[in-house]
């Protein structure tokens, strides 16, 4: 059953993701409001994904790839809803929901999609607080990276004598950074909280809150890079190109923390 919500969120998604990007092309306002619903279907699949899941004895996220992808993208649709709530910019869609698609798709390549016990040291209570803070910061970021695309283009745009089509798509640059920074200061503390009880954890799993796991440095990485910015928009005032840069390569970071590291380096944090 599991499957059939999986399959279910991922048409939901699909259809949705392809209304965001013609918003960038057709004005009409029916199309982000058949995105928007879409967008809803695809998180109630979503949960009942996971719901099926927990009912035949998993914790739907962090037991493997597979789930942990699915989970990536359920916090990625939620952050976006979310956050739009304020920001009625639906354009935003058209920079995040492909990667959320990209998300889905990879988890339906992945090879190992059964129930998986997880290891006795790492039964913890923590786990229901580090894994979703984690992902849900890290959405936070994708949510940043998405509006610093879209403030290079637009800044792009206005340096033209003769401003291209998504001149008059994207919001202004003013709303985009307000997105940008609203992300960010959110995604960081939840970084944080989820690096903090991840330590915890490890402590009680392993005997030990830091061992420079592969995993734990490039979090620490990706921490530092965050911390950067946004001291630096509050000491220095860093607005516009420079945050919209570094909230590229954080994600960048993000990325290579959870994809990269579980693919390419071992450590315990590895998925089999």
């Amino acid at each position: 059953m599991d499957i059939v919500f999986f399959s279910v969120s991922a048409l939901f998604l699909f259809v949705a993701t392809i209304h965001y990007l013609l918003y960038l092309i057709y004005r009409n306002p029916l199309v982000p409001r058949v995105a928007r619903y879409t967008l809803y279907l695809t998180f109630v699949a979503q949960v009942g994904f996971f719901a099926t899941r927990f009912l035949k004895g998993s914790l739907p996220f962090g037991t493997n790839m597979y789930e942990s992808l699915v989970f990536f993208s359920w916090c990625l649709v939620t952050a976006y809803l979310l956050i739009t709530i304020k920001y009625k910019v639906p354009v935003v869609g058209a920079f995040v929901m492909p990667i959320t698609l990209i998300l889905t798709v990879a988890a339906a390549l992945m090879p190992n999609k059964g129930i998986e016990e997880i290891p006795p040291a790492l039964k913890s209570y923590w786990l229901f607080v580090h894994v979703p803070l984690s992902f849900m910061g890290d959405a936070l970021f994708a949510l940043a990276f998405g509006s610093g695309v879209m403030y290079l283009i637009q800044e792009r745009q206005l340096k033209r004598k003769r401003p291209g089509a998504f001149y008059y798509r994207l919001p202004s640059l003013e709303v985009l950074d307000s997105l940008n920074y609203r992300a960010l200061t959110v995604g960081f503390p939840l970084l944080t909280l989820g690096i903090i009880t991840g330590s915890i954890w490890a402590q009680y799993a392993w005997g030990a809150y830091w061992q420079w796991d592969p995993k734990e440095t490039w979090s620490l990485i990706t921490w530092l890079i965050y911390a950067a910015v946004l001291h630096a928009r509050l000491t220095a005032g860093w607005r516009g190109r420079k945050a919209a840069w570094f909230s590229i390569v954080g994600f960048l970071a993000v990325l290579f923390t959870f994809l990269g590291v579980n693919l390419l380096l071992s450590g315990l944090h590895s998925y089999n």
